[in-house]
């Protein structure tokens, strides 16, 4: 497992060995941990892909991706109803 915690580790591990394909990966609180690597994962609301290194919003109590602040706040929204 590899813990990032920001685009320029992700950046940095990427040099190394080039990844492609939908990577899997763990939520924390303010970080998260790549458990397979690949490239991208995919929006929980949009289904569109967001790039690693642009990844921004998430759930860690959902477990689930956001493509961005919209994205996340219809996510939350939904829980309520």
């Amino acid at each position: 497992m590899l813990a990032l915690s920001g685009g320029a580790r992700y950046r940095a591990a990427m040099t190394q060995t080039v990844k492609t394909g939908q990577a899997v990966l763990h939520y924390g609180d303010g970080d998260f941990t790549v458990l397979t690597p690949g490239a991208f994962v995919n929006c929980a609301v949009s289904g569109r892909a967001i790039a690693i290194e642009t990844l921004r919003y998430w759930s860690a109590e959902r477990q689930e991706a956001y493509l961005g602040p919209t994205e996340a706040v219809q996510a939350f929204g939904s829980a309520r109803d």
